[in-house]
């Protein structure tokens, strides 16, 4: 029988190249020395020493985004954004916070803190206050904590030049409400009330009464928290006139004075100095004494305050960047 010459064929490809041929035995294989890879150590020898720098890269990821989320509001971050201390018990609100710098034991001719000119102010009041009226719904989370407050005006402070009680009331709700105060903060929700036993009291006080309810007598006017009052003592001397540092900024001015106030009421007791050369002032510095480490250091050489020349620019919010 003749055999055909396969020779001459045109060649198939097989689609099992290890399938043993058309009537023959096709040799084993031989033993591969190196065993075959996992799929962890192709990765490892494909991109070497980056297979163990993406792990690492992404923990520290991870950890930044956290502490970003969960630190960043008590200290200055990355992104040059002020920040204004650290929360303080609530059992720990006891008498006045806030209070002006030093004992009052200095030249009354330094310019920080002096008062800028403009409109008439009210020195003598009654030394009570009345409510003004109006709430507002709650705003805010409030995960953690739930504060209500009234606005109130001391009898015998005249408001009709600068728009009524009713327009400080709004200029306190506006600034509370804004995103950029204290209720970005999640752990905060805020209401006003008009009626009842509120968490604080917001107000407007003359100059004498505002010295008598924040516990001094020195030439520097000022502002402060009466915890064992409750009250949040605003200087009308210094809505009126509001402060050398805010460059005639009077609004900017009250909403600083709003949010530093409120800022000792709901648990930040402590004054912090400019943190960051040019950046933005925290708003838990004592900005109507100045902007400037150095001038606010002279007033109170004891104080929280270094003496390290550091300038900052004006900022009434918590969150700036909110």
């Amino acid at each position: 029988m003749h055999t055909p010459d396969r020779s001459h064929q045109p060649l198939r490809a097989r689609w099992d190249p290890t399938a043993p041929g058309d009537g023959g035995n096709r040799a084993p294989r031989p033993d591969r020395d190196v065993k075959k890879q996992s799929p962890l150590g192709r990765f490892i020898s494909t991109y070497g020493w980056r297979a163990y720098a993406l792990p690492v890269l992404f923990v520290v990821t991870v950890l930044v985004i956290v502490d970003a989320v969960n630190g960043g509001a008590e200290t200055a971050s990355a992104s040059g954004a002020p920040g204004f201390g650290r929360l303080s018990p609530r059992a720990a609100s006891a008498g006045i916070i806030g209070a002006p710098p030093g004992d009052g034991h200095f030249p009354t001719d330094l310019p920080t803190g002096a008062l800028p000119e403009g409109g008439p102010f009210t020195e003598t009041g009654t030394g009570l206050w009345h409510t003004v009226a109006g709430s507002s719904p709650e705003f805010g989370e409030g995960a953690e904590l739930h504060f209500s407050y009234t606005v109130e005006i001391e009898d015998g402070v005249d408001t009709s030049g600068f728009g009524g009680d009713t327009a400080v009331a709004a200029m306190v709700d506006s600034t509370l409400a804004n995103p950029k105060s204290w209720s970005h903060d999640k752990k905060f929700a805020f209401r006003r009330i008009d009626r009842g036993e509120p968490d604080f009291r917001i107000s407007l006080t003359s100059r004498d009464s505002t010295r008598k309810a924040c516990g001094f007598d020195i030439p520097i006017d000022s502002s402060c928290f009466n915890a064992d009052l409750r009250r949040v003592v605003l200087s009308e001397v210094r809505w009126v006139r509001g402060a050398l540092s805010f460059e005639g900024d009077i609004g900017s001015y009250r909403q600083y004075l709003i949010n530093h106030e409120v800022g000792h009421a709901i648990g930040y007791h402590q004054h912090q100095p400019c943190e960051t050369d040019g950046g933005l002032a925290p708003v838990m510095m004592q900005q109507t004494f100045g902007t400037k480490n150095n001038d606010i250091a002279a007033l109170d050489p004891d104080g929280v305050v270094p003496m390290d020349g550091k300038r900052c620019r004006f900022n009434p919010w918590p969150y700036p960047r909110g």
